[in-house]
């Protein structure tokens, strides 16, 4: 704890500072509040398309493994013909931080020989843009629960620190200047008292 100057000054000073936490702290525990709320809400929205997205990729290869080709969609590497180009995205605001929302996505496909490819590679391939959109999705609500966990570890700190630091300490501040004042005020009026009889003692004789 910092060493304090016993003073009217310093006090007055201490009480404007723990009127300042205590009108802080409560928008602060509101706004944890808030952002541990949001922080599950996308949690949970997340593991719905995770969930989407593993009933689409089980279905498609069942369909695939129908059709007994999945080369024909595939490249050499044995990844898709198909890959992720561009997410766009645009701007929101959660409880102050600015977070990416997912709009939709563009994608790269290999040029390929309509001849050479089955016919139900047009099919294929929308399904499998619909599942890596999901995937997209869900790397964008990552990132919304990246930045919106840092705010809430950076709110989270301020909440302790006034709870558990600066509340108590500057109560404690106030509370011991109110002493030493108190003290000095009781010291003074006894010297004012002992002063003011030595001189009548003094009329006296």
């Amino acid at each position: 704890m910092a060493k304090i100057k016993l003073t009217k000054n310093e006090l007055k000073k201490q009480k404007d500072a723990l009127k300042m936490y205590k009108r802080y702290l409560p928008t602060l525990q509101l706004k944890k509040q808030q952002l541990q709320m949001e922080i599950r809400i996308i949690e949970a929205r997340a593991r719905e398309i995770a969930a989407e997205r593993d009933r689409l990729s089980t279905e498609f290869q069942a369909w695939i493994a129908v059709f007994g080709e999945e080369e024909a969609v595939q490249r050499p590497d044995g990844s898709w013909i198909l890959s992720a180009g561009i997410i766009r995205t645009a701007e929101g605001n959660i409880a102050g931080v600015d977070i990416p929302l997912f709009k939709s996505a563009d994608f790269t496909i290999d040029e390929y020989d309509l001849f050479s490819k089955p016919l139900w590679i047009d099919r294929a391939l929308d399904r499998l843009r619909a599942m890596l959109t999901l995937d997209l999705e869900i790397r964008v609500l990552e990132e919304q629960i990246s930045r919106l966990a840092a705010e809430l570890r950076t709110t989270t700190q301020r909440v302790n620190l006034f709870e558990k630091v600066k509340i108590p300490e500057t109560s404690e501040n106030i509370k011991k200047i109110r002493i030493y004042l108190g003290d000095q005020q009781t010291a003074q009026v006894v010297r004012g008292k002992i002063a003011k009889r030595k001189v009548v003692e003094r009329v006296a004789s």
